[in-house]
């Protein structure tokens, strides 16, 4: 459903684009208030999605890409680039910023607004050179006792003969070790997709928030359907057994908390989101602030140490119910 509505959408704007450009125009006026009526009401169709639709618009490419994140929430960025090893890997992206006065480390995955731009980043997709300049920058801010804050969106770490060759799977081992007793707060948000270890290398946080129609999960659900089925076409099937929405995830306490989104998607008011982010962003660090280094660190591990058991303990209220 979602992927027709989002068409239509999309006409709609480009048309309104069109139209606003003709000035002193009283035909093209009221056609765009007709427009504008009409979206809302497709909009009004978005209020109850499918796991499928959530799937659909996490990989929206008109969602925020990281970028867009830390120029609206934090001052003075300035990115840092390489593993001080091989390359550098443009795919995360990352450095040191200014949030209300206090320096913190910003760092995501990085899509492209276009064909172009994601060859460039290869789709979000990481090798090992961008995992481990995350975690010299995760490691530097340790040092000098800055927040991490970190933004996911990945279809997975690239799975390619080279970065496998590269150590691909040592470098998201040695994230998941060293992320788990950094003395630092980490902050981690699913704004988009977030899939297998190539998202869990940067998640392993004291807070893990998603937005509304964002998605976490082990693999894509093409993955899923291919590995169960051998049939990649049922994707959607996959999406409703998968438990990979935001709402699936905060009921079984595998997140913190769920970021709401306007209707249709972020992209539809990205500013009212980042609002929202900013003041959350806020209460976090500032309840993370009056925890020690090893309190930290100790909070952190103990929240995946046993999530397991909270995992299960959902799903004994749900069956009980």
């Amino acid at each position: 459903m979602m992927r027709e509505i989002d068409e239509k959408l999309r006409a709609i704007d480009n048309e309104i684009e069109e139209l606003s450009a003709k000035t002193d125009d009283y035909a093209a006026d009221v056609r765009v208030k007709e427009l504008k009526t009409e979206k809302k009401k497709l909009l009004r169709q978005c209020e109850n999605l499918t796991p499928a639709d959530k799937v659909y618009l996490a990989r929206s490419i008109k969602r925020p890409k990281v970028d867009d994140y830390i120029n609206a929430l934090f001052d003075d960025f300035f990115m840092q680039r390489g593993d001080f090893l091989s390359k550098e890997d443009k795919s995360i992206y990352g450095g040191i910023a200014m949030f209300h006065g206090t320096p913190v480390t910003v760092l995501g995955h990085r899509k492209g607004r276009n064909i172009n731009e994601n060859m460039e980043f290869n789709f979000g997709m990481p090798e090992p050179e961008g995992y481990r300049k995350a975690l010299r920058m995760m490691k530097q801010a340790e040092k000098f006792g800055r927040p991490v804050i970190t933004f996911i969106d990945t279809p997975g770490a690239y799975p390619g003969l080279e970065a496998e060759e590269h150590g691909q799977a040592n470098a998201i081992a040695k994230n998941l070790a060293e992320m788990s007793s950094l003395k630092v707060p980490i902050i981690a948000i699913v704004t988009g997709e977030g899939s297998s270890g190539g998202a869990l290398a940067i998640g392993v946080a004291n807070s893990v928030y998603m937005l509304e129609h964002a998605v976490y999960s082990v693999l894509s659900p093409e993955g899923f359907a291919s590995i169960l089925w051998k049939d990649s076409n049922r994707s959607s099937e996959a999406c409703d057994l998968m438990k990979l929405t935001a709402q699936d995830l905060k009921h079984y306490n595998v997140i913190d908390g769920i970021i709401k989104e306007p209707l249709g998607g972020i992209q539809q008011n990205p500013n009212k989101v980042y609002r929202e982010i900013d003041a959350l962003l806020m209460l976090e660090l500032a309840k993370y602030k009056k925890m020690s280094p090893n309190e930290l660190a100790k909070n952190r591990y103990d929240k995946f140490r046993y999530m397991d058991a909270a995992i299960i303990e959902a799903a004994k209220k749900e069956n009980q119910a």
